[in-house]
């Protein structure tokens, strides 16, 4: 008997007609380094190096995570796409980088146009708040693989710094200055407590008078993207540490910026923690130390100032439409003491 691909679960047909659509969203994205349009073998960058004495490429991958499993419940596809850059570019950001291009990853186990074109429309939106072209991908269609109406998705980011101005942390010194931004949300960590804690039927669907909407939209808000924030910052002050708040939280991801022998002290109250984490903890009796390590409680981006412009960079942040806190400070970290402290 002859056997057919389609039979087999893969219409591509139906990828052919996926790519044709989500052409014109993508060209939305084309900066001038892009060289090829979308469908080749791979994607193409020209790369300008003027403004680097010693250019360095700085690249990430990530995913969204089981925010997914949320994202599918509730039938909303259009915000993960932006989770999913903004997990990348921010994490190559924290070095100083500008992002350049960007590459995605969807996996399913049949191809449903409304939904992919959807997640592609909110990796088109990631992408142009980040300033970066998304310049290519692959779709794969893998029956027996997901389920119905599973999806999974990973991106794969590249971005441009010099080497003489990369950010890494080591001029910290005792008297350095913390300043955070806040968080959308709970971002793209933390959710299978999240999935464990808010696991009754109609969760999603029930309206929180404390978040003024249902839980499942608050949820699914998606990760904010600093990157030209932060590119901007460092027009105007040179930075010296950066971390993005993901995995780990505020305990373990501040860490990865300090240099020995510092230590990070964050003034508790110094932000408004939002009402999303104090509700987390309150239904699934979480404890605090559990919470600053699995969620950002607020915080998505952690700047590490010299103590002369704290106040400065507070003010450019806020005029670019964050909401910046001075968080806390550096000190000198004793010998066996924690490298993050809340008093």
């Amino acid at each position: 008997m002859t056997q057919r691909y389609q039979e087999a679960g893969v219409d591509i047909g139906l990828g052919n007609a996926f790519v044709d659509r989500i052409k014109p969203l993508i060209r939305q994205t084309h900066t001038p380094g892009v060289v090829a349009d979308i469908g080749g073998f791979s994607g193409l960058f020209r790369l300008d190096t003027s403004a680097c004495r010693r250019p360095v490429l700085v690249s990430s991958t990530d995913g969204v995570g089981t925010k997914l499993k949320i994202a599918q419940v509730l039938g909303r596809h259009d915000t993960v796409g932006i989770d999913l850059v903004a997990m990348c570019v921010n994490d190559i950001l924290v070095q100083g980088a500008k992002p350049l291009f960007f590459l995605d990853y969807l996996a399913t186990g049949k191809l449903d146009l409304d939904t992919m074109t959807a997640i592609v429309a909110g990796i088109v939106e990631g992408c142009r708040q980040a300033g970066c072209a998304l310049i290519g991908g692959e779709t794969a269609e893998m029956p027996g693989m997901y389920g119905a109406g599973e999806y999974d998705l990973a991106g794969f980011a590249v971005g441009l710094a010099d080497e003489e101005r990369l950010i890494d942390g080591r001029g910290i010194r005792a008297g350095d200055q913390l300043v955070g931004l806040a968080s959308a949300g709970v971002h793209s960590n933390g959710f299978s407590l999240v999935r464990r804690i808010f696991n009754q039927p109609g969760d999603y669907e029930t309206y929180v008078p404390d978040l003024g909407r249902p839980l499942g939209e608050e949820l699914l808000q998606p990760t904010r993207i600093y990157v030209r924030t932060v590119l901007a910052l460092l027009l105007k002050f040179p930075l010296k540490g950066l971390a993005h708040i993901t995995g780990g939280g505020l305990l373990e991801n501040i860490p990865r910026m300090l240099p020995p022998g510092c230590q990070a002290v964050l003034r508790l109250g110094s932000w408004d923690v939002p009402p999303i984490f104090s509700l987390l903890q309150q239904r699934g009796a979480v404890s605090r130390e559990e919470m600053w390590r699995v969620f950002n409680n607020g915080v998505g981006l952690v700047l590490a100032v010299d103590a002369e412009q704290v106040t400065a960079v507070l003010a450019e942040a806020a005029a670019l439409g964050e909401r910046p806190f001075h968080l806390g400070e550096i000190v000198a970290r004793p010998g066996d003491g924690p490298a993050v402290r809340m008093v």
